[in-house]
Order: structure tokens, then C-alpha cells, then sequence
């Protein structure tokens, strides 16, 4: 009988430390597939309770850990994307990916790939923005998943194939077809210091009730989506037009006077936050084109802005 004390008994397990690791990865993938922090920390939750329920010999024949629960995670969402637009159809008003505070994103650099030519890869803070995020809630849930393992994350088409049951071939065509949609959407790049002073600029104006400011500052075919998700009391369809835009904040300036609004790092670009007495109420990201703003997404929903009030980090 082994005893506590006894090696046989205390011998730590040699792949605990690899699983560990893996989390923060696991959680950036799954934010990705499914543009919600809470679903991707529910998706390797039971990608983790999977694991632990094999015995410590099935664990041990695994060769690669990593490569076992990415390939679970990415096949958990593949099944919630699958479901995704059914849920959507009953999401009272827009449905926006859910925003991330700052910008803490660590990638493991994955090895030993075929190389590919960089004009077909996005960086690292692309894959977060907004803008990026939302194309991706346009494709479909096979486009999605074989674009982000393979363009963001650097696996190859051999092993994204074997994460969503095609071959190579059709995965490299889902992953191109994937890469079409996201440079379709693509504006020229704007420099970070420049949408800081854009988004500021609309900040000021828009405490100042500065309505030629704020009209000036936004493009005049700008759009505006808010998502209150039934809970918090926002528009329920997208508002077009940089005048609309510019009176429905200033409505929303006068039926909240004591609101603050701060500058803030929005999914790894400049935003604004909204708070009434020290609560978050609304998220806001913006996408910029030269010197005016063409979209902002606004989140009302406070089941989204819960990593903002309780100050959780990905």
C-alpha cells in the first residue's frame, strides 16, 4: 500500500505544468472564435474538465497536451458557432462582441510550420479590434475557425483539417474566403496616436454638447450600433448619418448630466468608457478612416461589461 509520504504517491504529474500554461492561450483562441470572454473562459472550462476526467495513462499516451486541448477548445466553439445564429435571432436589438479592457495578449510562438507569405497573416492586435471582430461574426462558423487558427495563430492547414474534420485542401480555401471578407472591410490604417486625438476630440465635444464639433468629427456616412441585449435601454437598430449620430449623443448628454466619460484602451485601441457613480455603463469602440469616425459600437449590455466593473484582465 503506498503512503503519503512515499514517492509512488506524491510523484507530481509531468504534464500538470503544460496544462497550466496553456490557459491564457486557450482563452485568447476561444475570445476569438466566439467574440465573448465569458463564453471562451465556459469553453476551457469543460475543455479542462474533459481532460481530467481521462485516467493519468490515457493523459500520459497524449504526445502533445497543448496541441489535445486546443484542438477540444476549437471544436467546442465550432459546435457553439454552429448555434451561434439561432441564439442571435433571439437577442433583443444588435449583438456586439463583447469588449476587452486593455491590452494583454500573450501568443505562443508556434514552431516548425510551413512558412507563409506575411501578406496573408494579420497581427496580433488586429485579431482584437473591433472591427476585426465583427467581420468575423460574418463568416461561417468553418470560415471562422480555419481563419483564426491558421492566420492569427499560426497552425497549419494539416492541423487546423484535423480540428474541423476537412482536409487541408478545403480548410486553405475557408481560410482564403475568410481573408477576402476581413481585407473587403479594411479602411487605411490610421495611426494609434491619431485615433487617440480623433476619439478624444469626440470625448471633449461631446461633453462640451458641441454638436458642429461632433458632426465634424464623424464621417458623414458613419454608422453607430449599440447593444443593450434587452437589459440596459439603448437603440434596438444601427443609426446612420454623422448629424444622427451627433444628436442622439448629445439626447444622451442631457438625460444623463452627472455622466463621466473617460479615455480608455478598447479592445487594443482607443475607446471611451461611460460612468454613472463609479459603474461602468457603457463600453464604446470606435473605427477611424483619415480624420473622421465611421463607426462606433456602443455595449449598454451588463452582462458584457462585467470584466470592466469586477477589473478582470484576459
Amino acid at each position: 500500500m503506498t503512503t503519503p509520504s512515499e514517492p509512488g504517491h506524491t510523484r507530481p504529474d509531468p504534464s500538470l505544468s503544460v496544462i497550466i500554461r496553456e490557459r491564457r492561450q486557450l482563452i485568447n483562441l476561444a475570445y476569438r472564435l466566439l467574440g465573448s470572454l465569458a463564453d471562451a473562459e465556459d469553453v476551457v472550462q469543460e475543455t479542462y474538465a474533459r481532460w481530467y476526467t481521462m485516467s493519468r495513462q490515457q493523459q500520459e499516451a497524449i504526445e502533445s497536451p497543448g496541441g489535445w486541448l486546443t484542438t477540444v477548445a476549437s471544436r467546442i466553439c465550432l459546435d457553439l458557432l454552429g448555434s451561434a445564429r439561432a441564439r442571435r435571432e433571439r437577442y433583443v436589438g444588435e449583438w456586439i462582441p463583447e469588449p476587452l479592457p486593455e491590452r494583454t495578449e500573450w501568443i505562443n510562438t508556434r514552431s516548425g510550420g510551413a512558412a507563409v507569405d506575411p501578406a496573408d497573416r494579420v497581427t496580433l492586435d488586429e485579431s482584437i479590434n473591433m472591427a476585426f471582430l465583427v467581420v468575423l461574426e460574418s463568416m461561417t462558423p468553418a470560415e471562422r475557425v480555419a481563419f483564426v487558427l491558421h492566420d492569427v495563430f499560426r497552425y497549419s492547414f494539416a492541423e487546423v483539417a484535423e480540428i474541423v474534420g476537412r482536409t487541408p485542401a478545403a480548410c486553405r480555401q475557408l481560410a482564403s474566403s475568410a481573408r477576402r471578407r476581413i481585407r473587403a472591410s479594411q479602411t487605411p490604417a490610421t495611426p494609434t496616436s491619431r485615433r487617440a486625438d480623433i476619439v478624444r476630440d469626440f470625448k471633449q465635444a461631446w461633453e462640451a454638447k458641441d454638436i458642429d464639433a461632433l458632426i465634424g468629427l464623424l464621417d458623414p456616412g458613419a454608422t453607430m450600433i449599440a447593444d443593450g441585449g434587452g437589459l440596459a435601454s439603448t437603440v434596438l437598430r444601427p443609426i446612420a448619418g454623422g448629424e444622427q449620430i451627433a444628436r442622439y449623443a448629445l439626447a444622451l448628454a442631457g438625460r444623463a448630466p452627472d455622466l463621466a466619460i473617460l479615455e480608455r484602451t478598447v479592445n487594443g485601441q482607443p475607446g471611451l468608457v461611460a460612468q454613472q457613480d463609479g459603474v461602468t455603463t457603457a463600453v464604446m469602440a470606435f473605427d477611424v478612416a483619415g480624420d473622421r469616425i465611421t463607426r462606433i459600437w456602443a455595449v449598454r449590455n451588463p452582462e458584457k461589461l462585467r470584466p470592466w466593473t469586477a477589473g478582470q484582465r484576459l
